[in-house]
């Protein structure tokens, strides 16, 4: 059975929600790789007791686009990224490319609580036979540019 990989990123304000969210479903996440940007993979592993969450750089710092690269990469099956819509963030721009990239190679994204436990509860997560269809872009890489 192929293991699905999970990114969980939340700004300061949803850290809290999203490190009880994972703690309260501790065993549905028990057989998925988990990615974290920094801070909240810390406290991802000091809460779960958890030493095998992959802890990138904090998402300012570059954690965000760490992500996204590995979506690029194939190894990210979901991104689960709790923001807070209430409050401006100085890298909004990496944030934004994050979902960009997402939403570009057919990453399903969870923005807050309620879309979290529909995707993870969802029987595409332990499905091995469902794999989201990845876009072609061929057309685009190989494109006439002049020289």
């Amino acid at each position: 059975m192929a293991v699905k990989s999970v990114a969980l990123v939340a700004h300061d304000n949803k850290k809290k929600e999203l490190v009880d969210w994972v703690a309260e479903n501790r065993t549905r996440f028990a057989p998925l790789k988990l990615y974290a940007t920094g801070t909240t993979g810390r406290l991802l592993r000091d809460n779960l007791e958890r030493d095998d969450i992959h802890c990138l750089l904090s998402g300012p710092l570059g954690g965000d686009q760490q992500i996204g690269a590995k979506i690029a990469e194939g190894e990210i099956d979901l991104l689960v990224f709790f923001w807070d819509p209430l409050e401006p963030q100085p890298h909004d721009p990496d944030i934004k490319a994050l979902l960009r990239i997402a939403a570009l190679w057919n990453i399903s994204v969870a923005c807050n609580r309620a879309t979290a436990e529909f995707i993870l509860t969802s029987a595409y997560m332990t499905d091995d036979q469902h794999h989201p269809r990845k876009p072609d872009f061929s057309d685009y890489t190989g494109r006439p540019v002049s020289t």
